[in-house]
């Protein structure tokens, strides 16, 4: 093979999320809401995205369906370069688990569980040692600052903690996407300032992002926007 032509190969982005088409709608027997539409999106390895919008525009639905928490209508999705074609087999379930981190904007920790226990959720599906996922907890908390509040309960911590411990669970598992659902949305600028410097540095590290957001100042720090209205992709 010709050297030029080699390395072009070898400089070929990975496509880490792909949508084609997608449509999603809601049906119940006295209405239909059409919550997405023809959408056509790539997000390559190592980029940082967000999503804007208002409210109601099918934001969540998107990441919903990047997450593979929800199944598009019709249209076809892809994560890192493998076309998801049924939502319901085992097969999704690893790569959800496997590929894919979660920070939700209220959170989502267990109150009666200690940091390090909710920090663990997410390897409890793998087969991993006890031993090996108190480490790999404690190396999660140790990302975000935390390592000295492991035997702590959420109520315990303030909102920006709080948020730290949900991202340490969000990338607990090494995954190669996080995606983030308005992360600073319930925080004050400060500490919300704060979150978007542990997702900064998470993708210098070469975690791909897609966030969510309503805040304008957060997603001039990322790479790329994605707008969304009505259910529609706008330039």
């Amino acid at each position: 093979m010709h050297e030029s032509v080699q390395n072009q190969t070898q400089k070929k982005e990975r496509v880490m999320i792909r949508f084609e088409e997608v449509d999603k709608v809601y049906q119940t027997e006295k209405v239909e809401t059409t919550a997405l539409s023809n959408i056509n999106l790539e997000v390559k390895e190592g980029e940082f995205v967000s999503v804007m919008g208002p409210s109601g525009c099918g934001k969540t639905t998107m990441l919903n369906i990047m997450g593979l928490l929800d199944e598009p209508t019709k249209g076809k999705v892809s994560i890192d370069e493998r076309e998801v074609n049924s939502y319901k087999d085992k097969h999704v379930a690893r790569i959800r688990n496997e590929t894919i981190g979660f920070i939700f904007q209220n959170f989502h920790l267990i109150p009666d569980l200690s940091v390090r226990d909710n920090v663990e959720l997410p390897l409890l599906y793998r087969k991993t040692g006890g031993r090996r996922k108190r480490e790999l907890a404690v190396e999660a908390l140790e990302r975000v600052g935390l390592s000295s509040r492991v035997h702590h309960f959420p109520t315990q911590l303030s909102g920006g903690q709080q948020q730290r411990v949900a991202i340490a669970r969000a990338i607990v598992g090494k995954p190669k996407i996080l995606l983030a659902d308005e992360p600073t949305g319930n925080l004050d600028s400060s500490m919300g300032e704060e979150i978007m410097g542990i997702l900064d540095q998470l993708n210098q590290q070469g975690t791909t992002i897609v966030m969510v957001t309503h805040d304008q100042r957060m997603a001039d720090r990322t790479g790329r926007v994605i707008r969304v209205f009505d259910g529609q992709q706008v330039v």
